[in-house]
């Protein structure tokens, strides 16, 4: 349409160009948004660039060519897209977007956390922004529900939290997913783990082992829960659970199940708990659950205990050994009056594996631990560790590999893959 390609770029990274109220008015009476939302993006520009043609000819708007062209930009992105922050959403080296109210806009990109020249025009636009990202997956935004978890159309996930729980005004934090997928020889190859360590979880899955991802805030568990599937054969139903659906799957029989948060009227809600009861009835072979927060971990104990072995769940914890004493904080939730002797059991007879995940102060995210679970002696779930990531010298650390435990021998043996992983761990003390 019009020239000057890089200026405008650069304009569109800034301050939202703005329209007069007769400019907004005509332009409305152009281009009715109801209608034009409908259009493919590229329909909806050539109909916006030529409302705005129109406006500048009539002399409703005093820009000069590039800042028109920026101008078609920031009304297409605020129609179809996610507004000022857009072009950061399309920009593959960026991890996070954090709006921190209008005029704060900070990025994650190759773990450095900076503050970009992005801003919208006043609250009321961030606002409408924030409610139609959470509008498109049936979710409100509103000062009765101030918190919402939701998605793009990407599939990059979303929290957003308004007044009068934020006293920043809206806040979007907006968590964005590779555009590659990586398995888990992919995520050795970039560092965030051992190829051994990867053949292991391999034949991890494979073998029908329980496993509990653990792991703090942007560690990387969702990455790995979508690699960890991938060794899942093709012929097994699965059956995933998440607040705000993040996990890609390849396998065919794959079932997605999402939340849903109560209606105006207070009535509707569908909780993870809910999800997973569901869940059991559909004759799922694995169960995989996006984060265990509550109560939901005890029905979620019960599946692994009662023939869907092979299932995946994630939870926020620093160790293995946290991990457990979370999970059984969880299910006290879920289980009041059961002992805590009774449910150390439980989690020893379900959990089969528990992975680490860290973030480093550069942004590296790796997998530190990977510990088995032994049997409940005493009241005490014994952890025996495969591997173990140590700080040394060098600024990377190294690997300490342990003692294969018998009993995931036996579990491998079924499946024929006994030797390969007995292979891993010869020569280890």
């Amino acid at each position: 349409m019009f020239g000057n390609q890089v200026k405008a770029q650069a304009l569109h990274r800034g301050k939202p160009l703005a329209m007069s109220d007769a400019a907004q008015e005509a332009f409305e009476k152009l281009i009715d948004p109801s209608a034009a939302i409908k259009l493919e993006r590229a329909a909806l520009v050539m109909r916006i660039e030529t409302a705005v043609n129109q406006l500048s000819a009539d002399q409703l708007l005093a820009y000069n060519r590039a800042e028109l062209e920026v101008l078609v930009q920031q009304l297409t992105d605020d129609m179809t897209g996610v507004g000022p922050i857009q072009p950061l959403v399309d920009d593959s080296s960026i991890s996070d977007i954090l709006v921190n109210g209008p005029d704060q806009v900070y990025i994650e990109r190759h773990g450095q956390l900076s503050k970009v020249d992005v801003s919208f025009r006043d609250e009321q636009h961030l606002l409408n922004i924030a409610q139609r990202i959470v509008n498109a997956v049936g979710r409100r935004l509103d000062e009765s529900t101030p918190l919402v978890d939701a998605r793009l159309a990407d599939g990059s996930r979303v929290n957003i939290i308004a007044p009068p729980l934020s006293l920043n005004g809206v806040c979007i934090s907006i968590r964005k997913f590779p555009e590659r997928k990586f398995d888990l020889m992919g995520m050795a190859k970039i560092g965030s783990l051992t190829e051994e360590m990867a053949q292991l979880l391999t034949m991890t899955a494979q073998a029908r082992l329980n496993v509990l991802v653990s792991g703090g805030t942007g560690a990387g568990k969702t990455t790995l829960l979508n690699a960890m599937s991938a060794p899942i054969s093709e012929a097994e139903r699965i059956i995933t659970i998440e607040d705000a659906a993040e996990l890609s799957l390849s396998q065919p029989h794959w079932i997605q199940l999402e939340t849903r948060t109560a209606s105006s009227e207070g009535t509707g809600a569908v909780t993870i708990r809910d999800l997973v009861k569901n869940a059991l009835r559909m004759r799922p072979d694995r169960i995989i659950l996006g984060e265990v927060r509550g109560a939901e971990a005890f029905d979620m104990l019960q599946a692994m205990n009662t023939g869907h072995d092979g299932s995946l769940c994630t939870l926020h914890a620093n160790s293995p050994h946290d991990a457990l004493l979370r999970l059984e904080n969880m299910l006290m939730m879920g289980a009041e009056k059961i002992p805590s002797h009774v449910l150390r059991q439980q989690i020893s007879a379900a959990i089969d594996i528990v992975v680490q995940l860290e973030r480093s102060h550069d942004g590296k995210r790796r997998v530190t631990a990977i510990s088995a679970v032994g049997e409940c002696v005493d009241g005490e779930i014994a952890l025996s560790p495969l591997f173990e990531y140590h700080l040394s010298t060098s600024s990377e650390g190294e690997y300490h590999k342990g003692a294969l435990p018998s009993v995931l021998v036996e579990r491998a043996r079924h499946f024929d893959l006994h030797e390969s992983m007995q292979a891993l761990f010869e020569g280890a003390k």
